[in-house]
């Protein structure tokens, strides 16, 4: 890499300049800012106790040394104390040869790592929505983007398939006519999801009504007959009342055919699936070990505790009174059960903002706990997905459905591509596909270019944009490039003659922008960041943009220009390609 390069040449100007060794590992070296002339600036404020010298000879002096004895080095200039460094035409030209048409450029070298990520992580009482889409995206990305580093990565979904919130779906079904998604026409998880919403229409009545008699608003949330008969209905089923845990088993069923074609419209899927229903009792067993040490302390009323004060945080609950399980407990019993299926040192959950205190205690219980792998407990905390008149309820009925979004972005795609007369000469069939491919594409990058620790208003409007930071521009120009290639399918770009070229500006710079494409892959999966690689390859498309304008590619008369010009587009198009299948969006190759 040419900053390794450099980094090294420095070094040795320092020792021949100053006779003073530097250490080559410790130089910092930038991205020469926009405004000044060069590719690396090398900052010497810190080493002027070393030179001896003010900011401006001391940047000189270095600078000269490089021009002269580092053939990388073709020129440079001096802000003050910062040192613009250009490095050589012939370096980026040689770069592009050797790389043009490399299909694993910019990928890490394997490495010995095991990770896992944990993501989607639905609850079987509702469908899936906007916030789980975000999750979604963001869970399939990250474990992509991990892969891309040369990591070994895992992905698993566990689904939250009991507990009081299920109880309460199950109870207002059985109170009503007990419809089922054939009888209602209704698509299983969203038809569960619909006696969620009418369980907590009954439950506030019932609060109103004892507050009416004069009953404090905490005994009436405690004490309405419909959470008193939830809570009885979750007993029975962890006792294994046979039509108690029928009924689950068919609710649940409807639930997970809902989800698997919602999972398929958004293209993502897991290496395995764990159930609560299966964790939650291993998750009891490892309680009461920790409680036998002495890890954990018991109330009078049979509630299992653990004290984080000394950390601190507070005294959690970890089993209750009456022998039912807590988040935490089935959290404890997965984690358990996730090492002993995957062996990775690290354990990715990727899981909103709101549980930050949760997984706080899950690694701390771990440690206590003296398990192996709770260092490797890692929450991916991302923001929520907020809607312009505010923030989404289930049980209230005011979510954004997954599904409904999805045909939504697929309609508006279409709209929006035929208004702009992109569909020419495209069979039906292959329309259908192209505007998949682009409301999907728009969906999906609107939503993971946003750093995932910021909270984001969704704007469907803004997504499907062939102009500015959206998935649609850059797919457009991923078509545009395709469509030069075909066009110049016989010219061999296998050899260039670099005598007879000069390099542009634009040329340049989109080779300097391309020849970036591994530190941002690095830096994308040490922030655990998608966002990271959307802006990258906005800012890629952008510059090809600046690029097709002002350098002529077809109708360049200089037949070497045109074949490097050609070679830029090849690695355009690469990166383009590349960066969105870590993304999950498709590229087009005709639009």
């Amino acid at each position: 890499m040419i900053q390794e390069i450099l980094k090294n040449h420095i070094a040795i100007a320092f020792k021949s300049v100053y006779q003073v060794d530097v250490d080559s590992q410790l130089i910092v070296l930038e991205n020469t800012k926009p405004d000044f002339d060069g590719d690396y600036t090398f900052v010497v404020f810190a080493y002027l106790k070393t030179s001896k010298k003010n900011p401006e000879q001391t940047a000189n002096d270095i600078g000269e040394f490089l021009v002269e004895h580092a053939k990388e080095v073709q020129s440079f200039n001096v802000i003050k104390g910062f040192l613009n460094i250009v490095v050589s035409e012939a370096y980026w030209l040689d770069f592009l040869q050797s790389n043009f048409q490399n299909t694993c450029y910019g990928l890490g070298a394997k490495t010995n790592q095991k990770i896992l990520v944990e993501y989607s992580s639905p609850n079987t009482n509702k469908p899936l929505h906007l916030g789980h889409i975000r999750n979604n995206l963001l869970g399939f990305s990250v474990a992509e983007i991990l892969k891309a580093n040369g990591h070994e990565v895992y992905t698993c979904n566990l689904v939250n398939d009991r507990g009081i919130h299920i109880c309460k779906s199950m109870l207002a079904w059985m109170k009503g006519s007990r419809e089922t998604p054939i009888s209602s026409g209704m698509k299983g998880d969203h038809l569960v999801g619909k006696y969620y919403v009418a369980f907590d229409k009954t439950y506030k009545e019932e609060i109103k009504s004892l507050m009416v008699e004069g009953k404090s608003e905490e005994f009436a949330e405690k004490n309405a007959p419909s959470i008193l008969a939830a809570q009885q209905l979750l007993q029975k089923w962890e006792a294994g009342h046979e039509e108690t845990v029928n009924i689950w088993k068919t609710m649940n069923g409807w639930v997970y055919e809902g989800f698997n074609v919602t999972y398929k419209k958004l293209g993502v899927k897991f290496d395995k699936f764990y159930y609560e229903s299966n964790t939650y009792l291993l998750g009891k067993e490892i309680v009461q070990e920790g409680l036998d040490k002495g890890a954990f302390y018991q109330k009078e009323d049979g509630s299992v505790w653990i004290d984080l004060t000394a950390d601190g945080l507070d005294h959690k609950l970890l089993l209750r009174g009456d022998g039912t399980s807590v988040y935490i407990t089935q959290d404890i019993g997965t984690a358990e059960l996730k090492y002993k299926d995957f062996a990775c040192e690290r354990s990715i959950y990727v899981v909103g903002n709101e549980q930050d205190y949760h997984f706080k205690v899950l690694q701390l219980i771990c440690k206590k706990l003296n398990k192996s792998y709770a260092e490797g407990i890692y929450h991916l905390s991302y923001g929520m997905v907020e809607l312009p008149h505010g923030k989404m309820k289930s049980r209230e009925g005011t979510v954004v459905d997954a599904d409904d979004l999805i045909d939504g972005m697929l309609q508006t795609a279409e709209e929006t591509t035929k208004a702009l007369g992109k569909t020419d000469g495209l069979a039906e069939k292959d329309l259908e596909v192209l505007y998949d491919t682009i409301g999907m594409g728009a969906l999906k990058y609107f939503l993971l270019k946003v750093d995932p620790k910021k909270k984001m208003m969704f704007n469907p409007e803004e997504s499907i944009d062939f102009q500015g930071n959206t998935g649609p521009f850059i797919q457009y120009t991923h078509a545009r490039i395709k469509s030069i290639l075909r066009n110049a399918s016989n010219i061999d770009l296998s050899n260039v003659d670099t005598s007879k070229i000069s390099l542009q500006k634009a040329e340049k710079e989109l080779i300097f922008l391309a020849f970036q494409y591994a530190e941002v892959i690095k830096d994308a999966g040490r922030e655990m960041s998608p966002g990271v690689v959307c802006n990258y390859v906005y800012e890629v498309a952008k510059s090809f943009s600046s690029f097709y304008h002002e350098c002529p590619i077809l109708k360049e008369s200089n037949e070497e220009q045109k074949k490097l010009r050609l070679q830029i587009c090849h690695m355009t198009a690469y990166i383009i390609k590349s960066g969105f299948t870590m993304l999950g969006i498709h590229v087009p190759e005709r639009m």
